[in-house]
This record gives C-alpha cells, structure tokens and sequence, in this order.
C-alpha cells in the first residue's frame, strides 16, 4: 500500500501515491541511467536520511517499479520495466522544472547521474541529426562524463577519455544551455573552460543541448 493515499480514483492520483513521496523520483532519476548499489544511491543523494532512503526503495519495490538484483557478486537496486516507463516523464519535468531554476545557489551541487539526466533533457536529436558526430568530454563539478553525439542517438558515461572538445563547466552551464550567454561569452566570461580541443566546438555543443528557460 502506498505511503500517501489521496482517496481518490485517477490515473494523476495513482502516480502520485506511488512515486510522489519526497525523493522517490530522484532515485528513479538515477535509476535511469543505470543500476546502483545502495551506497551509491545515498552517495548520490547526499542529504537524503538512511532510513527514508531505505523505506523509498521498499516503497517502489512493493509498487514493481524497482527490485533488487544480484550484480557481480553485489545487490544492486535497478529498474523494472514498468520503472523504466517513467523516463519520459521524468525527463518532461525536468525540462519544465528547469525554466524555474535560476541562479544556483551556493549550497547547491550537482552529481553526476544528475548532469548525466539533464543532458538527456537536454538534447535535440533532430538537430544533432544534420551534425557530424562529436565526443565531448565534459567536467561538470565533481562529474566527468564523455558525451557521444551520433546523429540521433546520444551515449553518456562516465570517466575521460579521447574527446573532439573537452570542457570544465559548473552549474553556470545552464545559461549556456538556456541560450542565455553565447558560447563565446560562456568561454570569455569563464562559464565554460576548455581544456582540449577547438573552443568553436562549443557551439555545436549548444546546439545540440538547449532548453529554453
């Protein structure tokens, strides 16, 4: 049975006594990129409580929208299918979510399955069609992720690696994917560092992930 219940009979009402718990979608957000051991999961929620973290994952459990697996002699929590029918949904709030986001704020820090969901957000298939395909290595706070760009289809893992444009950038980098300061501005005003490879690439870059704020 869910945590919360709306007394309610509708399909809104449903999804929220499922996953509408404070931090359930973001455990399915870093679900989504891949499979994670329970440590992993507290790293990557760094202010979330052991014992809610545990109940959350009991809860989407119960629910079929996770379950435990055994991986390489661990467990690791992953999603079903029916979790993983959340994606769209997860990625539609995040681009809603992301015209209220503003400035960060100091205490504010980003993770890397977070950059990693955010890309994805981001990313304009139709555009990257007509684009010669591109590796990015990007550093993003504490995340290095090597972004594959090949025509419609997108690959981001971690680590570094051979990349076409390699960059460091903070949590700055939405006014770049916003389309509130230019590449070149982004670079000038130190938005965005490069580190290898041709500054102009970042303007692929910023055609290929845009939201608008």
């Amino acid at each position: 049975m869910a945590a919360r219940d709306y007394g309610q009979y509708c399909g809104v009402t449903r999804a929220l006594e499922l996953v509408g718990e404070r931090w359930a979608l973001l455990i399915v957000r870093d679900l989504l990129v891949g499979p994670r051991r329970y440590g992993e999961l507290a790293a990557g929620l760094p202010r979330i409580p052991s014992n809610i973290l545990a109940a959350r994952l009991k809860e989407l459990q119960d629910a079929g929208i996770i379950r435990r697996a055994p991986r390489s002699r661990v467990i690791v929590y992953e999603l079903t299918p029916y979790g993983r029918e959340l994606e769209p949904v997860v990625l539609a709030l995040g681009a809603w979510g992301f015209k209220a986001m503003g400035d960060p704020r100091e205490e504010q820090i980003i993770t890397p399955d977070s950059m990693t969901m955010a890309l994805r957000t981001a990313f304009r298939p139709h555009v990257a069609l007509h684009l010669p395909a591109t590796v990015y290595g990007a550093r993003l706070g504490p995340a290095d992720l090597l972004v594959r760009v090949d025509g419609p289809t997108l690959d981001v893992t971690r680590g570094d690696g051979p990349a076409d444009l390699a960059f460091a950038a903070g949590p700055d980098i939405h006014r770049l994917i916003s389309g509130e300061l230019a590449p070149d501005r982004a670079i000038a005003t130190g938005v965005v560092e490069v580190l290898r490879g041709p500054g102009a690439l970042l303007e692929r870059f910023a055609s290929t992930f845009h939201l608008a704020a």
